[in-house]
């Protein structure tokens, strides 16, 4: 979260549908919440130095990041349809309320944090402000070949592990714009791993016509050549949704300044 030797920062966490969630608040202002992506955590991510969250903090806002169930610091069980994005936008919900967040928040989410905040953000238009939605993963008419992949993939850490499967899937090619940030292990335990890759093939964003509903400001963020969250999605959200901007990255210079367009994005008048 950019510096965060010199921001404090406070741990919480609340229990809902049987998980123990756990998260991190930081900052003062306005509240905005962050969900990571699929397999990852709070802590991963920071290690990984993908995302600078400082821009965020100096702009005046309270910045809430919390692993989602299963991931990270946070419990959950070998259930599958406990993480599909809407049983997962349901956690997000339920953190509001924890936070006792009365007005309107920005919802930030990357990869399947994205699909969570939208999900969360049809179903309860009314709790949130702005949305930043960070590489959006592919959805819709693309969406039929990565369930299979994930129904697969499933299979094949029943059968023989998760490293078997985590190992071939650092061995692909990766998209140039993060060549270079390293592949961490998935973070959620071995047992509840296909659980929820099954989970994720389920899931899919809400329909266009549901997103076209949204009239939240969105500032959706987006980088080329990764079949898993192609440039398709993310120009479908920028288009549907009535009052939106697309940023698309080039290099990883270009990915290290979204904390700043985030920061802009949300303070703008």
């Amino acid at each position: 979260m950019g510096d965060r030797t010199a921001r404090p920062v406070t741990e919480g966490r609340f229990r809902h549908r049987g998980a123990e969630l756990v998260y991190d608040d930081a900052g003062h202002g306005p509240l905005a919440v962050y969900a990571h992506g699929g397999f990852a955590s709070r802590a991963q991510e920071d290690r990984t130095g993908l995302f600078d969250w400082g821009p965020v903090l100096d702009a005046g806002r309270r910045l809430v990041r919390y692993d989602a169930r299963a991931h990270g610091g946070s419990s959950g069980e070998a259930t599958v349809t406990d993480y599909t994005y809407a049983a997962l936008a349901d956690d997000l919900l339920a953190l509001l309320d924890h936070l006792g967040a009365t007005a309107p928040v920005d919802g930030m989410g990357a990869s399947m944090g994205c699909g969570t905040v939208l999900h969360a953000a049809v179903r309860a238009p009314e709790r949130f402000s702005r949305l930043v939605l960070l590489i959006p993963p592919t959805a819709w008419a693309t969406r039929d070949a990565y369930a299979r992949e994930n129904r697969k993939a499933a299979d094949t850490v029943e059968r023989e592990g998760v490293h078997a499967w985590w190992s071939a899937r650092l061995g692909r090619p990766r998209p140039p714009v993060v060549a270079d940030v390293p592949g961490l292990p998935p973070t959620p335990p071995e047992r509840v791993v296909p659980s929820v890759l099954r989970g994720l093939a389920l899931s899919d964003l809400p329909a266009p016509g549901e997103i076209a509903s949204l009239r939240h400001p969105a500032l959706v963020l987006a980088w080329g050549d990764d079949p898993g969250h192609p440039r398709s999605t993310a120009e479908t959200l920028a288009d549907r949704l009535p009052d939106s901007r697309l940023r698309v990255a080039r290099t990883r210079a270009d990915v290290a300044a979204w904390g700043g367009l985030i920061a802009e994005f949300l303070t703008a008048p």
